[in-house]
C-alpha cells in the first residue's frame, strides 16, 4: 500500500504544481513515511490532539498510534522535510450527501480542533461525507495558507463560510457543495481573496441573498475552470451581464429555479466542455447560438419548459457533443430533422448518451438515428412516437441501454434487432407492437441483463421461442405483463442464475411451480407471477432468498400460507385471490419489516392475529377482505401508525375507538360484515382518509359531526345500516350527494334523501327554506372550494406521489380501486343528474 500511495501522492503534485485540475472524484490516503527527518513531534501532537475531539464510532483513526505519524491512515507526508501536507479524511463508505443509518457508524464527529494550526505545510484536507453537525467551521481554516486543495462537501457544519477562507490564495480547488446543515444566506466578497482558484462547487449553498451581480463575482475568479452553483436559490438569471470567462470550462446552473428564456452570453464562453442548466423553468426557443459552443462536450437541458415546435437541428453542429439531456420539457413535433443534424458531423458523431425521455415529440424514428454509432445510452420514452424500430437501429453496435416506453410505436421488431451485442437495457412496454419476438431477434443479445415488456391493449405481438431454446444472455431483471406465454412454465429460466427481479404477470401459464425452479439459488428482491392458472400447493421450503416482494395473487394455489413467508422482512407480501386455507400462521411474526400483506379473497380462518398490530410495526396495506375470518376487529391493529389501506371482512363487535388514532390512513373499508355500536365520534381526526365504506352492517346512532374535517374524503357509503339523524351539509358532504351512499338507513334523513327531518320531529316545512339555508351557507361553499383545491395539490403528492415512488403501495391501490371502480361511475352518473333535476326545478320555480 505504500507504494501505490506514494505515487498516488506524486501524482497529486503534479497535478496542483502544475495547475491542472484534480477531478472531485479522486479519493488519495498516504502511509508512505518520510525519507527525511521523520515525522515532526509537533504536529504528531497535533493530530493526536485533532483525533482527541473527535468521535470515531467505527476505529477509522486506529492506525494513530505509535512515533511516525506519516505512516498513519490518512495522513500524506513530504519525503524530504517530514512535513504533513495532506490530511484526507473523507468517508469512503458514503457515496452521497444523504446520511445513512448503515453508514452513519462510518462517520467523523466532534469539532475541529486549532491544533491543525501546527501543520503549517498541509496543502489538502479532505473532510467530506463525515457528520460535524452542531459544529462551527472555525475561522482558524483561513490561516492554513498553504492549502491548495479543500473539501468539506456533505459534512454538514453549522453557520456560514467563514471570510477568513478568502485569505487563502494558494487554494487551486474548494468543495463546499452540500456542507452546512442548514439553509444559511451568505455573502460572497470572501471570494475575491482566492485567485488561483479553478474548481470551485458551492452547490446547495443558499446564495437568495445574493445581489443581482453575482454572476459578475465569480467571473473575477480569473483561473477558474469548473463552477459549480447547483440548487443554491440564485434569485435570476442575469441577461446581459459583464463577464471574463475565458478559462471556463464546465458551468452547473442547475436546479435553481430560472424562468428566463436561454440568455445570449451563455455562447461567448466558447471553451465550455459542459454546461448544465436542467431543473429550472427556462423557456422559449433553444437559440441558435450553440453552433459557437463547438467544444461543447455535456449539455443538460432536462427538466425545462422549452416551448419549440421542433427541436433545433442546429444542436447536431456540436460534432463534440458526447452526452445531450432534453428530457423532462415539452418539445413537440418530429424528430427526424434533429437526428439528421446529429448524424451529419464529417468525422462520425461523438454522441454516446441522448435522452429525449417525457416530452411531446411524435413521428417516426429516422433511418439516421442509425447512424450515431458511438451511441450507448439512447432514452426515448414517454413520448407519442409512432412507427416502427428502423432496422438502421441494428448498426449501434455499442448501444448498452434503450428506452421506448410509453410511446405508440407499432410494426414488428426488425431482424436487425439481434445484432444489439452490447445492449444490457431493453425497456419496450406499452406500445402497440405487432408480429413476434422470435429466437433470431434474442439470438446475439449476449449481454442483455433488463428486459421490460408489459402489454397494451392495442399489441398483437406474441412470442414464438422454441420449447428447447437456450438464451445466450443471463438476466438480472425480467418484467412480462399481459403476454401469452403459457401454457407451460418458461423452460428457459433454468439458465438464469443471476435474476433479482421476476414478473410474469398475466402471462397465461397454466402449471405448477416445477421443482427445477424452485430449487434455483436466486435472491429476489421482487417475484410476482400473479394473474396466471398456477395451481397446487405453494411449497414450504424454497431455496430462493426474498429481502424483497413476493405477489402470488389471482392464481390456484391451495392449502396454508407458506412457512418460508415468514422470511420475508420487507415489502409486498400478496396472495390473494386464491384457495388458501388454514390460519395465519404465527411465523410471519418475524416479518417486522413489512410494508404490505393482501391475504384476501381466500379461505382463511380464525381469528384476525392481534400480534399483527404488534410485530408488522412499518405495516401501510393490510387487506384481509373476502376470507372466514370471525371474532372482532384486534384493537392492537390500530398500532399500525403507518397504516394507509385497511380492508377487513366478517367481522363482529364494536368499531374499537382507537381506529381514529390511524391518522395516515387513506382507505378504510370494513363493508360486509357485523360490525354494531356506533361509528366513533371523533372518525374526524382521519384528516387524510380519501375512502370510507361501512356498508352492510349494523352500525346505529347518528353520523359523527367530526366527519365533515375529512375534507380529502371522495368515496363514502354508509348504505344498509341502522345509522338515524340529519346527514351533515357542510364541507366534503356538499360533493357527497348521491342518494345510494345513505339508503337501508330508514331513520336517515336530509339532503340528499327525499325524507326530510322535518317529517321526523314534526316541526313545519317551510317553503323556501332550503334557498334560505343554501345563501346562508354560502361561505361553507366557498370553503369546499378552498379545501377541494388544497386537497387536489395535497392528495396529489401526499398519494400520487407516494405511489409514483413506492411500487408496492402502487400495485396495491390499482388492485384496490380496480374493484370500487364501478361504484364510482355510478356515483358519478347519479350526481350529474341530480344536480340537472335541481337546475331545471330552480329554473321553473324562477320562471313561477
Amino acid at each position: 500500500m505504500g507504494n501505490e500511495n506514494s505515487a498516488s501522492f506524486a501524482l497529486l503534485s503534479l497535478v496542483l504544481l502544475s495547475g491542472i485540475l484534480l477531478p472531485p472524484t479522486i479519493q488519495l490516503s498516504f502511509s508512505q513515511p518520510a525519507l527525511g527527518s521523520g515525522c515532526k513531534e509537533v504536529e504528531r501532537e497535533a493530530l493526536l490532539q485533532f483525533k482527541q475531539n473527535l468521535t470515531d464510532p467505527s476505529g477509522r483513526l486506529s492506525s494513530w498510534v505509535g512515533e511516525d505519524c506519516c505512516s498513519w491512515r490518512g495522513v500524506g507526508c513530504n519525503n524530504r522535510t517530514g512535513s504533513i501536507i495532506m490530511l484526507n479524511l473523507n468517508n469512503p463508505f458514503r457515496d452521497s450527501f444523504d446520511s445513512y443509518e448503515d453508514d452513519a457508524v462510518h462517520e467523523l464527529r466532534g469539532k475541529i480542533s486549532p491544533s491543525l494550526l501546527q501543520l503549517k505545510d498541509l496543502e489538502y484536507l479532505d473532510l467530506s461525507l463525515n457528520n460535524f453537525k452542531g459544529a462551527q467551521l472555525p475561522e482558524f481554516i483561513g490561516s492554513l495558507k498553504e492549502l491548495r486543495y479543500l473539501n468539506l462537501s456533505g459534512s454538514f457544519f453549522s453557520g456560514t463560510i467563514p471570510q477568513s477562507l478568502g485569505n487563502l490564495s494558494n487554494l487551486l480547488y474548494l468543495d463546499l457543495n452540500n456542507f452546512l446543515d442548514q439553509s444559511n444566506q451568505i455573502g460572497l466578497g470572501w471570494l475575491s481573496g482566492l485567485s488561483s482558484l479553478k474548481y470551485l462547487n458551492l452547490g446547495g449553498v443558499d446564495l437568495s441573498n445574493t445581489s443581482a451581480y453575482w454572476l459578475e463575482i465569480f467571473s473575477k475568479l480569473h483561473s477558474i475552470v469548473e463552477l459549480h452553483l447547483s440548487n443554491c436559490n440564485i434569485p435570476s438569471l442575469p441577461l446581459n451581464p459583464s463577464l471574463n470567462f475565458t478559462s471556463l470550462q464546465v458551468l452547473d446552473l442547475s436546479n435553481n429555479g430560472f424562468n428566463s428564456t436561454l440568455p445570449h452570453w451563455l455562447f461567448n464562453i466558447t471553451n465550455l466542455l459542459s454546461l448544465n442548466l436542467s431543473s429550472n423553468d427556462l423557456q422559449g426557443d433553444i437559440p441558435d447560438g450553440f453552433s459557437s459552443l463547438n467544444s461543447l462536450q455535456l449539455l443538460d437541458l432536462s427538466g425545462n419548459s422549452f416551448l419549440e415546435g421542433q427541436l433545433s437541428r442546429n444542436l447536431g453542429t456540436l460534432c463534440n457533443l458526447q452526452t445531450l439531456k432534453l428530457s423532462l420539457n415539452q418539445f413537440s413535433g418530429e424528430v427526424s430533422d434533429f437526428i439528421d443534424g446529429l448524424s451529419e458531423c464529417i468525422n462520425s458523431s461523438s454522441l454516446a448518451r441522448l435522452e429525449l425521455g417525457y416530452n411531446q415529440l411524435t413521428g417516426n424514428l429516422p433511418i439516421s438515428l442509425g447512424y450515431l454509432k458511438n451511441l450507448r445510452y439512447l432514452e426515448l420514452w414517454y413520448n407519442s412516437f409512432l412507427g416502427s424500430i428502423p432496422p438502421s437501429l441494428g448498426n449501434l453496435t455499442f448501444l448498452e441501454e434503450l428506452y421506448l416506453t410509453s410511446n405508440q410505436m407499432n410494426g414488428k421488431f426488425p431482424e436487425s434487432f439481434g445484432q444489439l451485442s452490447a445492449i444490457r437495457v431493453l425497456e419496450l412496454s406499452d406500445n402497440q407492437w405487432e408480429g413476434f419476438i422470435t429466437d433470431a431477434h434474442l439470438r446475439n443479445l449476449t449481454s442483455l441483463e433488463e428486459l421490460s415488456l408489459i402489454k397494451t391493449s392495442n399489441s398483437s405481438l406474441s412470442f414464438n421461442i422454441s420449447f428447447d431454446w437456450i438464451p445466450p444472455f443471463n438476466l438480472r431483471y425480467l418484467v412480462i405483463r399481459y403476454y401469452q406465454l403459457g401454457p407451460k412454465f418458461l423452460t428457459w429460466l433454468r439458465n438464469q442464475t443471476e435474476l433479482t427481479t421476476l414478473v410474469l404477470n398475466s402471462a397465461s401459464i397454466s402449471d405448477t411451480l416445477p421443482s427445477w425452479f424452485l430449487q434455483l439459488n436466486l435472491t429476489l428482491d421482487e417475484l410476482d407471477v400473479g394473474g396466471n392458472h398456477l395451481s397446487g400447493r405453494i411449497p414450504n421450503t424454497l431455496v430462493f432468498r426474498f429481502p424483497g416482494s413476493v405477489d402470488l395473487s389471482s392464481n390456484r394455489f391451495e392449502g396454508p400460507i407458506p412457512l418460508w413467508s415468514s422470511n420475508l422482512t420487507k415489502l409486498f407480501l400478496v396472495l390473494s385471490n386464491n384457495h388458501l386455507s388454514g390460519e395465519i400462521p404465527p411465523s410471519l411474526k418475524n416479518c417486522s419489516l413489512m410494508d404490505s400483506l393482501d391475504l384476501g379473497e381466500n379461505q382463511l380462518s380464525g381469528n384476525i392475529p392481534a400480534w399483527i398490530g404488534e410485530s408488522m410495526p412499518s405495516l401501510s396495506i393490510l387487506r384481509l377482505r373476502s376470507n372466514h375470518f370471525n371474532g372482532t376487529i384486534p384493537s392492537e391493529l390500530c398500532k399500525l401508525s403507518a397504516l394507509h389501506i385497511l380492508d377487513l371482512n366478517n367481522l363482529s363487535g364494536e368499531m374499537p375507538v382507537e381506529l381514529t388514532s390511524l391518522l395516515y390512513l387513506g382507505t378504510l373499508n370494513l363493508s360486509g360484515n357485523q360490525l354494531v355500536g356506533k361509528i366513533p365520534t371523533q372518525i374526524g381526526k382521519l384528516e387524510w382518509l380519501e375512502s370510507l365504506d361501512l356498508s352492510r352492517n349494523k352500525l346505529s346512532g347518528s353520523i359523527p359531526p367530526s366527519m365533515v374535517s375529512i375534507r380529502f374524503l371522495s368515496f363514502l357509503n354508509l348504505s344498509f345500516n341502522n345509522l338515524s339523524g340529519e346527514i351533515p351539509t357542510a364541507n366534503q358532504f356538499q360533493t357527497l350527494i348521491n342518494p345510494s351512499i345513505y339508503e337501508g338507513n330508514l331513520a336517515l334523513c336530509g339532503v340528499p334523501l327525499p325524507k326530510r327531518c322535518s317529517e321526523i320531529d314534526g316541526t313545519p316545512q317551510i317553503p323556501g327554506a332550503n334557498e334560505d339555508k343554501e345563501d346562508e351557507n354560502g361561505h361553507d361553499k366557498l370553503w369546499l372550494f378552498v379545501s377541494v383545491g388544497l386537497g387536489f395539490i395535497m392528495g396529489f403528492w401526499g398519494v400520487c406521489g407516494t405511489l409514483i415512488i413506492k411500487k408496492s403501495w402502487r400495485y396495491a391501490y390499482f388492485q384496490f380501486f380496480d374493484k370500487i371502480k364501478d361504484q364510482l361511475l355510478t356515483f358519478l352518473a347519479l350526481s350529474v343528474v341530480r344536480l340537472k333535476r335541481k337546475m331545471s326545478e330552480k329554473n321553473g320555480a324562477g320562471e313561477t
